[in-house]
């Protein structure tokens, strides 16, 4: 990936300020057998680029003054809330020297994997960007890690994938991480008085079992109201 930067001559708090209100973000460039340089980039051109993987992972061609060097991103920093690079920092490369970067874990295949297919496990992807040591020409764009195998209860350490060639990972505190756990999903359990209820409720149109007797407000009940109709008042004497 390319992109083109300008020799800045000015630097400070002010200038750096008057800058980006031009449209330009200042930066600086470092490492290797030269010196630091202070440089100007595009700010529209930097922000796209930024948005992109590459620029952060791989080794990137910058035009400075006609010519053409490799450098790496080795900050970026951005407005609290503005979308605003206020500064940026590159690295030189050099082809024989070894170099220190992060680079994003790729994950495929899990939704083919018996575990999520069959099982309704889930997956967590603990780890999205690796630590790597490497020379520049073995640094990789990303790692990547087949899921298609991964089953349940069983987690995925970093012994358990295969790094590019030349590439060995940097790990601080555990030697062997966890890169994805894989877990099984969990029912959530009725309410004890919603299933109690729900039992007791008669099923509709089921036949009452051989000998129960009927429920309170049933045959019986209904038979209530008749049995308890007045009889009919005698008629009254006929006047001789």
């Amino acid at each position: 990936m390319k992109f083109v930067a300008f020799e800045r001559t000015k630097q400070g708090t002010g200038a750096s300020r008057r800058l980006r209100i031009t449209g330009r973000t200042p930066g600086i460039v470092y490492g290797g057998a030269g010196k630091p340089q202070m440089i100007e980039l595009d700010h529209n051109a930097l922000f796209h680029a930024i948005k992109k993987e590459a620029f952060h992972a791989t080794i990137l061609e910058m035009e400075l003054d006609g010519k053409v060097s490799k450098v790496l991103l080795r900050d970026l920093n951005m407005h609290p809330y503005k979308q605003l690079v206020q500064h940026i920092d590159f690295q030189r490369v050099e082809a024989n020297t070894k170099l220190t970067m992060k680079v994003p874990v790729h994950y495929t295949g899990e939704e083919n994997s018996h575990a999520v297919k069959f099982e309704n496990c889930l997956v967590n992807h603990i780890v999205t960007d690796l630590q790597i040591t490497c020379l520049p020409a073995d640094l990789p764009e990303f790692i990547a890690v087949d899921l298609s195998d991964i089953k349940k209860g069983v987690s995925v350490h970093l012994n358990d994938i295969t790094l590019p060639k030349g590439v060995s990972a940097v790990t601080r505190g555990k030697e062997n991480p966890v890169l994805v756990s894989v877990t099984a999903t969990v029912e959530e359990a009725p309410d004890p008085a919603e299933a109690a209820a729900a039992a007791a409720a008669p099923v509709a149109g089921a036949k009452p079992a051989a000998g129960a007797k009927p429920a309170a407000g049933g045959k019986a009940a209904a038979a209530a109201p008749a049995a308890g109709k007045a009889a009919p008042a005698a008629k009254a004497p006929a006047k001789k």
